[in-house]
């Protein structure tokens, strides 16, 4: 066990470290977890293999490995939840939630001000926070969408091909597309 012995130090950003023993593989297999966010200090350690380092900090791994790297981390911190949380979800799910928040070259997240800054569609932007503000203002400004994601298609119900607006109980207009 010379490696229980080892001193862990010379990164600043690290506050914490500790080695965790996985057993159940039959041999004793060692992960050092470092709690910090200097990805590329950790991986240029001496003795740590870079190729089998992991971050769940998804800014620190597109800063340090890009944008693909970060895209993977979301798909795999959004499974890793989801299991530890007796859920399943299809990956192909998660991997379109992952393609939203980084198509941009950037990792966006999924909130108004994530939505905002993707500011291509009027109508992803009501999907989800303060919908009368955003369609009012489109309305006002003469904003147009040419809905042609997969995910504007889902909100408008497109494979039916009528739009049913409801606002506040009362049916406002029925379109037909």
């Amino acid at each position: 066990l010379y490696f229980v012995s080892v001193v862990v130090q010379g990164i600043p950003e690290v506050t914490r470290a500790v080695i965790h023993i996985d057993e159940q593989s039959g041999k004793n297999k060692y992960k050092l977890l470092v709690e910090g966010d200097n990805l590329r200090a950790v991986m240029a350690t001496h003795g740590v293999n870079g190729s089998r380092t992991t971050s769940n900090n998804t800014y620190e791994v597109e800063k340090t490995l890009g944008i693909e790297a970060a895209r993977s981390t979301i798909i795999n911190e959004i499974q890793y939840t989801m299991v530890n949380h007796g859920m399943s979800i299809d990956r192909r799910h998660v991997m379109l939630l992952a393609d939203l928040m980084s198509y941009k070259g950037e990792i966006l997240g999924i909130t108004r001000f994530g939505l905002a800054k993707m500011k291509e569609s009027v109508l992803m932007l009501a999907s989800f926070e303060k919908t009368a503000d955003h369609l009012f203002d489109a309305a006002y400004f003469g904003q147009k969408d040419s809905v042609c994601g997969k995910i504007l298609k889902i909100v408008l119900f497109l494979g039916m091909k009528t739009l049913l607006f409801l606002y506040m109980g009362c049916e406002i207009k029925v379109f037909s597309v």
